[in-house]
């Protein structure tokens, strides 16, 4: 079993290899972005002034500076700088709990910290899930209202990514912010991705967060940064955040990279996301023309959005790594089996590489891609 186990994760590690090195020999790239060397994301910080001060020291210098700029964006009252979304959530969930007394949090069955954190919430702090609904979208007031128990705290995903990077709208955010403080729970914004979700929302950064009372923004998702994240809110929530940071072991001596880059990132990345949600929507229309091609959602409500084609995720994967092999170009890949038989899914995700496509480009190079699938059947 142990060698079986060794063996699939070198396969992984091989094809992961092959990707990188595919996608980096890219001219022209679709969905996503090159990947770039500790040297490449380094040197890309010369010029901007980043450099030039002393590095943190638990938590000062330009970590400081980066949770003053977040809590500038959100108009919170305080940010706290953490190494990972996971235990930053982790805290906001606890301190929920704490200032309620309540040990259930209302969640949705697709949400990163059911999917994707391993259940910590529950694992570490011995909270209990409450899945509002099971429905593929975040829930809405009337069903936060009909809650069957209290909860400390109501968790909405902003956008649900395993469900298509869905949103809500601004009038039924509003109006689950609202169920939620009747309630007498806190609402929590799991936003990952909050920075691509102003445009479908119709509404700034700064709004979004004022509906809640505690805010998570990842800086390596959207804006690019090596790693890190955020926890908003209010001073006593940050003096409560920085205590259990200390405990769950993220008062790392220095962490400038993560600073630095982000910072850096948001400066870059911010004002073009909203060229990036739009052309999202161009290139999704152009997807869908191609034959047993679905796009999920149409239009994109960010900059990402998920996309099923027919064959095999093998098969896709394949393709997309001799395409890029051989004409140097991205098309999308890591594809995985879909549920429905003869169709894989991938996400594809809009940024600065993909924005001189036009939808003749996307569906020219997507009739190629196809063929390749064609030829390995």
């Amino acid at each position: 079993m142990l060698t079986g186990l060794c063996d699939d994760q070198l396969v992984e590690d091989t094809k992961r290899q092959r990707l990188t090195a595919a996608l980096r020999g890219c001219d022209r790239i679709l969905s996503g972005t090159r990947p770039l060397t500790m040297r490449e994301q380094l040197a890309a910080l010369e010029g901007s002034g980043l450099l030039d001060d002393q590095p943190d020291h638990y938590g000062d210098g330009p970590v400081a500076v980066l949770e003053e700029r977040v809590a500038e964006l959100l108009s919170t009252e305080a940010a706290v700088f953490f190494p990972t979304g996971t235990m930053a959530q982790q805290v906001a969930l606890r301190y929920g709990a704490d200032h309620s007394g309540r040990d259930a949090v209302a969640l949705h069955p697709l949400g990163h910290l059911e999917k994707h954190e391993r259940h910590a919430y529950a694992q570490l702090s011995g909270l209990r899930a409450v899945w509002p609904t099971t429905e593929p979208r975040n829930p809405t007031a009337d069903e936060i209202a009909a809650l069957a128990e209290p909860v400390g705290t109501v968790l909405v995903e902003l956008p649900l990514r395993d469900a298509g990077f869905v949103l809500p709208t601004w009038d039924e955010l509003v109006a689950v912010a609202a169920a939620t403080g009747a309630a007498g729970a806190r609402l929590h914004l799991d936003g990952a991705r909050l920075w691509e979700s102003t445009v479908y929302l119709g509404h700034p950064l700064h709004e979004i967060a004022g509906l809640a009372d505690s805010t998570y923004v990842s800086f390596y998702k959207t804006v690019g940064a090596i790693s890190g994240a955020a926890l908003a809110g209010s001073a006593d929530l940050a003096a409560y955040a920085r205590v259990w940071r200390h405990r769950y072991g993220g008062m790392a001596f220095q962490q400038w990279p993560a600073a630095l880059t982000a910072l850096a990132g948001l400066r870059r990345e911010l004002p073009l996301i909203p060229r990036y949600v739009e052309h999202a929507r161009t290139v999704a229309a152009a997807l869908a023309t191609l034959p047993g091609a679905r796009v999920y959602p149409e239009p994109p409500h960010t900059q990402r959005f998920r996309l099923w084609l027919p064959g095999t995720a093998e098969a896709l994967d394949e393709a997309a790594l001799t395409l890029a092999e051989d004409e140097k170009v991205w098309f999308a890949a890591r594809w995985q089996d879909a549920e429905v038989p003869g169709l894989a899914m991938t996400e594809i995700t809009v940024a600065a590489p993909g924005l001189d496509w036009t939808a003749d480009d996307v569906a020219e190079v997507g009739a190629r891609f196809l063929a390749r699938v064609a030829g390995r059947d």
